[in-house]
């Protein structure tokens, strides 16, 4: 096995201990793809409406995903590790959905809005599919857009004045009604994320 195998192989199992742990404080029940909702609210706490802009430099809320499904992963790209292995892996199942992957949308949004303008977005995201959609915000549209995923950031101050950013790491999956169909596990078999995508764009 070469030693490019055996990183990714370590990268993804401590990623997938992270996903555990952060989306375990979102709600999202662990193992079981679905969301613990509130006593007699009777909607799932998971999607919700946002409003952000592309790397593109143009304006892109929920609406522009009307009757398509997407996938939402929150990020930055400063990020060492989980963000562009993450982002790398979305690249590789698009090619390997082949002409499906045009039926489903990919989201990253940034948790980095400061250092994450629209030019360094749209450098960093040469290195992935072109179909990938990278989203910024102004602090309140960034806190909106997480709320509506319930999902988590957090800066976190480094020695030197830098810093870096918690947040979670698991890959939300939307349907074509803006529902939250569960969380790709990215420390499963590659096929059973290839299914878990090929029933999400069927579904619609």
């Amino acid at each position: 096995m070469s030693g490019v195998k055996l990183f990714r192989i370590a990268t993804w199992a401590a990623i997938a201990i992270l996903a555990g742990l952060l989306i375990g404080f979102s709600g999202i029940l662990p193992g079981t793809g679905r969301v613990d909702e509130p006593a007699g609210s009777g909607e799932a706490r998971v999607g919700g409406p946002f409003t952000l802009t592309s790397h593109k430099g143009e304006r892109f809320d929920n609406a522009r995903l009307a009757g398509k499904p997407y996938l939402i992963f929150f990020g930055f790209t400063h990020c060492p590790d989980i963000c562009p292995t993450t982002l790398l892996e979305l690249t590789d199942l698009m090619a390997e959905l082949g002409s499906g992957a045009d039926r489903i949308t990919p989201l990253f949004i940034t948790v980095d809005p400061e250092r994450d303008t629209q030019q360094m977005l749209a450098d960093y995201m040469t290195a992935f599919d072109e179909r990938i959609v990278a989203l910024r915000g102004t602090p309140e549209e960034t806190d909106a857009a997480v709320k509506a995923f319930a999902a988590y950031y957090r800066k976190v101050p480094l020695e030197g004045g830098n810093y870096s950013m918690d947040h979670t790491a698991g890959v939300f999956m939307m349907d074509g009604k803006g529902r939250f169909s569960g969380v790709l596990d990215i420390h499963e078999p590659r096929e059973a994320v290839l299914a878990k995508l090929r029933r999400l764009i069927e579904a619609g």
